[in-house]
């Protein structure tokens, strides 16, 4: 299975790879996302282990069971090879209507079929209130003219 753009990237390969990224989690369907990943996938997401797609889609299944109304922007930091580098912030509210931004950094690593063999996240979460709140898309993908984390000063 391929799934491209493949490495070794180019700024505009690695920009690319990271919507589309940005845009399987913005679909909250645990099964797409995990097809991006290879069979063996590796992850470490804040103090959490998780390894094979099965994992995965487990471990996506609880986060957008409790994560709800999920909105993700991720941004490009650095790529060299098969590695990228990504910042994020995602918003979403619990069962009690408790906003919460969390913002982290992601490092991957790919497959020479463009599959993400490693995934590191660490992940800050921060409380803020309804009004707060700078993702206001329909829920799914972002739309194209939406501001980036850098627009919005995150």
């Amino acid at each position: 299975m391929t799934n491209p753009p493949v490495p070794p990237f180019t700024r505009e390969s690695a920009v690319e790879k990271v919507r589309l990224a940005e845009d399987g989690w913005n679909s909250r369907d645990p099964q797409r996302v995990s097809l991006a990943y290879t069979p063996d996938s590796r992850w470490r997401n804040r103090a959490e282990f998780v390894n094979g797609r099965a994992e995965i889609v487990d471990f996506l299944t609880r986060k957008w069971t409790r994560e709800l109304d999920y909105r993700l922007i991720k941004e490009l930091w650095a790529f060299e090879g098969n590695h990228i580098a990504v910042r994020f912030a995602y918003e979403c509210h619990d069962d009690s209507g408790n906003w919460y931004r969390s913002y982290g950094n992601e490092n991957w690593e790919f497959d020479e079929n463009g599959l993400m063999r490693v995934r590191l996240a660490c992940i800050n979460d921060k409380p803020i209130q309804e009004s707060e709140r700078a993702y206001h898309w329909p829920l799914g993908r972002r739309p194209d003219d939406h501001a980036g984390l850098s627009d919005l000063g995150f």
